[in-house]
């Protein structure tokens, strides 16, 4: 078969793959929340019916809607466990997922009362499930909610530093940009690079370029969350290339939260040709209405890629991982051997 008339998203399907930019409670896979809406009536809607269309995305603000709630739907350590597990298995068996770095924002957990030791063997145990029953490898990111200010950093950087887990790779800043600038959060960044942390906050979604100048050079940003705005700095879209830092493409996130008007004016296409590092993401799947595969669709369409392209597009997202590199051979490999053996169907 051509791949011309080749089904992309049915080999998109089957594509091993990595992500790298993907929220914890954003996750939420409707099983799990309608299991957790079941134990505490009132927060959500329990008919599936019903949730079904309470999930379906309308705008931002609805988005934040179903995100707090579902926050709030958490409420014991034995519902992080749930929510971690079933997010788990969406990625491993909806979306072929092989290894995923998982932003965890532990603080709006443990203002709600569960202990930060007892959330962090809750991620730990689906953690090892998850590599159990899915063989799906799975690590943390640590996020400040950004919107919460300096407390939210003073508190998450004492989870990273005094309470670490196994999981634990990155430490990053996420939340509403537009009045939360990302200076004050260097000696955050700063204290989480010295213990060895890798940094990855979001900058430019939904503000200019110097977010993101200002996640490089006072940050330590190894990767940048989104990214968008670089593509009206040419200089910095230099710089990117240049040093090779990835940006974590999310093409449906950017759409819904108006980073970007229409999806043909995503400056993916520009990012490429300027020799940025491209990562593809699903940012809130379920809360945005599409999963991975979707992106990746979306992402070969804007790109024009065919089998191979989209190959190596996966294999990007395991070279900007924080996995070993005996890992990352390994999966580079896997996905190879995939992409050889597709035109075989």
């Amino acid at each position: 078969m051509s791949d011309l008339t080749r089904d992309l998203s049915g080999f998109i399907a089957g594509l091993p793959k990595a992500e790298l930019h993907v929220h914890h409670v954003g996750s939420a896979s409707p099983r799990a929340v309608a299991e957790l809406a079941a134990q505490y009536p009132g927060v959500v809607p329990s008919d599936p019916v019903a949730l079904a269309e309470f999930f379906a995305f309308r705008d931002f603000g609805h988005f934040i809607e179903v995100y707090l709630a579902v926050v709030d739907l958490i409420r014991t350590p034995e519902d992080i466990r749930l929510l971690t597990y079933e997010v788990a298995r969406e990625m491993a068996v909806g979306q072929n997922l092989r290894y995923a770095e998982l932003t965890c924002t532990p603080y709006t957990s443990v203002i709600r009362g569960i202990p930060i030791e007892a959330y962090g063997e809750a991620i730990e145990d689906a953690r090892a499930a998850a590599l159990r029953d899915f063989g799906l490898r799975l690590q943390w990111i640590y996020d400040i909610p950004g919107e919460s200010g300096l407390p939210a950093a003073d508190a998450t950087l004492d989870y990273a530093l005094n309470h670490p887990t196994d999981g634990l790779v990155a430490f990053g800043l996420g939340g509403p940009e537009v009045g939360v600038p990302r200076p004050q959060f260097q000696p955050h960044f700063e204290a989480a690079r010295a213990a060895g942390l890798h940094s990855v906050p979001h900058a430019g979604e939904t503000t200019g370029p110097q977010t993101i100048w200002d996640a490089l050079t006072l940050l330590g940003a190894e990767r940048i969350g989104h990214g968008t705005s670089a593509a009206q700095d040419p200089e910095l879209l230099a710089h990117l290339a240049a040093t090779g830092v990835p940006l974590e493409v999310c093409p449906s996130s950017n759409i819904a939260t108006r980073a970007v008007e229409r999806i043909e004016e995503h400056p993916i296409a520009a990012f490429r040709d300027a020799g940025v590092v491209i990562t593809i993401n699903s940012d809130d799947p379920p809360m945005f209405g599409t999963t991975l595969n979707r992106e990746y669709e979306i992402a070969a369409g804007l790109l024009g890629l065919d089998e191979a392209g989209i190959g190596e597009l996966a294999k990007a997202a395991v070279r900007a991982s924080f996995a070993d590199d005996a890992f990352k051979a390994g999966l580079s490999a896997e996905i190879d051997a995939y992409v050889a053996t597709s035109g075989d169907v």
